[in-house]
């Protein structure tokens, strides 16, 4: 499964969205306020869901708030952040 659907799906179950596919939720929709909908215990659940389900971790707001933005900025941060934890796993 591509990142971008494992994050919506996870997205949907873990924080218990109602009523929303995977399908239906848009890659540049806002995640928080008009788009999805989701608050900031929402964003403190999402944190600890990518930790869980990605091992990745989003350490402040700065670093928190443009990677939360939306599906596509999500997967950006999470891509970015698993290739990085891959080359450090791989340096001696």
């Amino acid at each position: 499964m591509e990142l971008k659907q494992k994050l919506k799906q996870m997205i949907i179950e873990e924080l218990q969205i109602e009523d929303v596919t995977v399908d239906e939720i848009d890659d540049d929709a806002p995640l928080f306020g008009e788009g999805l909908g989701l608050d900031s215990l929402d964003a403190v659940e999402l944190v600890v869901q990518l930790q869980i389900h990605f091992g990745v971790e989003i350490k402040t707001l700065e670093e928190g708030r443009p990677a939360m933005q939306s599906i596509n900025t999500l997967t950006r941060f999470v891509s970015a952040k698993l290739s990085n934890n891959k080359r450090q796993k791989a340096l001696p």
